[in-house]
């Protein structure tokens, strides 16, 4: 069984037992997404317009991570002018518990 849900404006498929990074979660412990768009049980996939009802996907927040470092650098030449800026996304690492259908 698998499952389509959406975080951060991302869409993401997930399995019972994964562990994915997703956009920062302001919470510890449990977390439920109930934006699911898709699910598959095996038989057959329910399609959501655009979310489907009474269906879940709970998982644990296990920490935060940060992505890799992105250096944006602004230069204007005969002017002397230079900008250099870093920055550093940081996620949330969840593991996925279990899949809820009604």
């Amino acid at each position: 069984m698998y499952a389509i849900i959406e975080t951060g404006g991302k869409q993401y498929r997930v399995e019972e037992g994964d562990v994915l990074d997703v956009e920062l979660l302001h919470a510890d412990g449990e977390v439920k997404f109930d934006k699911v768009l898709m699910l598959h049980d095996g038989k057959a996939p329910k399609v959501g317009h655009p979310h489907l009802k009474h269906c879940a996907v709970h998982a644990e927040v296990i920490g935060m991570e940060k992505g890799p470092k992105v250096i944006s650098f602004k230069y204007k030449r005969c002017k002397n002018y230079r900008r250099t800026v870093g920055h550093r996304q940081k996620y949330s690492r969840v593991k996925i518990k279990k899949i809820v259908a009604a």
